[in-house]
């Protein structure tokens, strides 16, 4: 199959990239991340989660942060939502999208949120519901699609069957998820041949990890599948939780850089990217993790 002409990118940094940091970022400094990031041309940028502030602190400021953006009319703002308390602070703050979760691992699951597949699937029964009901736009992720740190490898029929529950459910897109970066290219298009066969190919993104270092080959196996919608991280914000001191989220630089290696249209121009990427490192203090915009940060210290 042919590479797609052109390439949703979903920004996750200010929300997956984010959350994990100790630091805690102030609302301005994530305000002005967002901002730069819909003038550098992104149409999808993650801008929080109504979680628990006991659970992500990191986000206990999402309603403000969302006060403070100026929306823009082709720009989605997504935030995270993990129940209907989750939804009613989400529908407070104006928002138009939510993201609802799931696992392809029971075990992850069950360590993660403290229940099965099918309970927390059950879960987000009224939440799509009231959503649905309001005119707001639901997207599904899906966790551990390809290898799981407590069962291993997760076979494609466990990640498809969780894809056509969430579609079932009124999700409009649903993003799969390795969420501990052990994919490898043919194991990533041979899942996502397996879950086109139960959801419709439109209705499908990816998200990639890069800790063993194939998250840009796994992309591109999932392009030549036809996948249109790639989930990344400016900066490459984000380390992986399950294997300490590891990269977490493929950086969104980097992406950019193989798509328009493909003459892929995306929309969105590679040097303001990297500036909104350096704006959140140089208040976090530390390079980005990305080789893209370490090149192009170096290529213009010497011209």
């Amino acid at each position: 199959m042919a590479y797609p002409r052109s390439v949703r990118m979903v920004e996750v940094g200010p929300r997956d990239g984010l959350q994990n940091e100790a630091r805690i970022v102030p609302t301005a400094i994530k305000v002005r991340l967002i901002e730069s990031l819909a003038d550098a041309g992104l149409t999808a940028i993650e801008a929080g989660a109504f979680v628990s502030p006991r659970w992500v602190p990191q986000m206990a400021d999402t309603a403000e942060v969302l006060a403070g953006i100026t929306r823009r009319p082709n720009v989605s703002y997504p935030v995270l939502v993990p129940n209907m308390k989750g939804f009613e602070a989400a529908a407070a703050a104006g928002c138009t999208e939510i993201a609802i979760f799931g696992a392809a691992s029971e075990t992850f699951s069950r360590k993660n949120i403290n229940c099965s597949i099918g309970e927390s699937l059950e879960r987000f029964v009224p939440v799509t519901a009231a959503a649905t009901a309001a005119g707001m736009r639901v997207r599904g992720y899906i966790s551990c699609v390809l290898g799981c740190p407590y069962e291993g490898t997760i076979a494609p029929e466990a990640v498809a069957d969780v894809s056509r529950k969430l579609l079932a459910l009124g999700c409009y897109e649903i993003s799969l998820g390795d969420t501990i970066g052990v994919g490898t290219p043919g194991r990533a298009g041979a899942m996502v041949e397996a879950v086109t066969k139960v959801v419709p190919r439109d209705c499908l993104a990816v998200h990639f990890h890069d800790t063993y270092g194939q998250a840009l080959a796994n992309i591109l196996a999932c392009l030549e599948q036809g996948i249109a919608v790639v989930d990344s991280s400016v900066a490459g914000l984000g380390g992986c939780p399950y294997a300490s001191g590891a990269s977490g989220n493929v950086a969104s630089e980097d992406v950019l850089y193989l798509l328009n290696g493909l003459g892929i249209s995306t929309g969105v121009n590679l040097d303001k990217l990297a500036d909104s990427g350096g704006l959140i490192c140089d208040y976090l203090g530390r390079p980005p993790a990305s080789k893209v915009a370490l090149a192009l940060r170096a290529r213009r210290q010497t011209s």
